[in-house]
């Protein structure tokens, strides 16, 4: 039972904090005053262009480790943490809300209406039912936590532009990728792993593949330098570069190394995905001993574009038209290089439509898991980007904050009682 009913302030009107005020709310019976305080004039802000305006809520992957393979940073962390609240539960309380979702052939879940107003929509009707006030254009100056020098009270002081304060129980941190947020957590002596940008198209420079911008590879492997990992997925060839999900996952995972380069490194595309260079060079001398009338061309299951294929035998120094018979084995040996070894140079990095997602934040190791409290801060406690998780994109990121709301609803019920 209930014995304390704490007041509760949640720093941020976004899809962390407005999800774990609906939480907690829920997880008390009521039994707690609850306030949202939010730096804008407007609540739900990401969700509103999520997903090209349509708000991609969550991935259809079930599986706790394979949804957690998803997130550079955080994996280890969300293994578990899914297995209590995962995309299934998301799903599910949706459904309870009358929201009917639906599943893309990639995978991304979106509201049936193809609006992110429908998310959004839910989410206030649920604060309004349970008369829980977003406070608009409150920018958060400093926090105070009890018994300490700036505050002799057994409650957090919480200290607003303009010089307005207030005192709360607990402080809940919902406030994505704020700098001026992590500059105040610093000064309370958390460590905050150095934000980097993530999730971004890699510019090319030097390259005419950028003069055949639209065409898509289906299925593609991309590393930074040699000795980089492989990202694989779909490649979108734009106007300056490359995008897709193989290239987005690839800035993701490769975040911060690529921060460190300046954005400055050598991409390597394998554009077959799973052939070396031998075993390409051995297909295409087969071919030639059994089809020598034939016009060269790629395997099928590759699904190479035409006009992707004319740009890579240029790259070799082929003739579009040539024939099997007429390839030599220097062209052959030439083609296979390009086709599994593709290099470019990267110069710059762009921007993923309006989505924007930072690599960093309150560092994992100074929090418990299982009810996101600071281990150094009791009552203070954390749920999506603010923290060092990031995921790759396809709703990956708002599942981060579905769960870690989940979580600190359990970890704030658990305090008080």
């Amino acid at each position: 039972m209930v014995k304390v009913s704490p007041n509760i302030a949640i720093i941020g009107a976004g899809a962390g904090g407005c999800f774990s005020a609906i939480q907690i709310h829920e997880r008390m019976s009521g039994d707690c005053k609850i306030q949202i305080f939010e730096k804008t004039k407007e609540p739900l802000s990401k969700l509103k262009v999520s997903g090209g305006g349509r708000c991609n809520v969550t991935h259809n992957l079930f599986d706790p480790e394979s949804l957690a393979s998803k997130y550079p940073r955080g994996e280890k962390e969300l293994k578990f943490a899914f297995k209590t609240f995962g995309p299934k539960e998301t799903m599910s309380w949706f459904s309870k809300r009358g929201i009917k979702l639906k599943v893309e052939e990639d995978g991304r879940i979106f509201p049936e209406s193809d609006l992110s107003t429908t998310i959004i929509d839910c989410f206030l009707s649920e604060l309004k039912k349970y008369k829980i006030p977003i406070q608009y254009e409150r920018q958060l100056v400093a926090i105070y936590p009890p018994n300490t020098q700036f505050n002799s009270s057994r409650s957090f002081r919480c200290l607003w532009e303009g010089g307005k304060e207030d005192f709360f129980d607990k402080v809940v941190l919902a406030t994505g990728s704020n700098r001026k947020i992590w500059q105040i957590l610093e000064k309370m002596g958390l460590t905050i792993i150095p934000p980097v940008p993530s999730l971004f198209t890699l510019g090319i420079e030097g390259s005419d593949i950028v003069q055949i911008p639209g065409v898509v590879a289906p299925k593609v492997k991309i590393k930074i330098g040699h000795k980089g990992k492989y990202q694989s997925g779909t490649i979108l060839i734009t106007h300056w570069g490359f995008s897709g999900p193989a290239a987005l996952r690839l800035s993701a995972f490769e975040a911060k190394t690529l921060f460190e380069l300046n954005y400055h490194t050598n991409l390597y595309i394998n554009w077959t995905y799973d052939l070396n260079p031998l075993e390409c060079e051995n297909h295409y001398l087969t071919e030639k001993q059994n089809f020598p009338p034939q016009k060269i061309q790629p395997k099928k299951e590759w699904g190479l574009p035409t006009r992707l294929w004319e740009f890579l035998l240029m790259e070799a120094k082929i003739s579009e038209n040539k024939r099997y018979s007429e390839v030599s084995k220097y062209e052959i040996k030439s083609l296979s290089s390009v086709l599994t070894n593709s290099e470019f140079v990267m110069t710059k990095k762009g921007v993923f439509k309006e989505e924007f997602v930072t690599a960093g934040g309150v560092a994992r190791k100074e929090i418990n898991f299982e009810k996101m409290e600071s281990k150094k801060i009791p009552g203070l406690y954390f749920s999506g980007e603010v923290i060092d998780v990031d995921g790759i994109t396809g709703g990956f990121n708002f599942q981060n904050a579905w769960t870690t709301a989940y979580l600190v609803s359990k970890g704030i019920y658990e305090s008080s009682i």
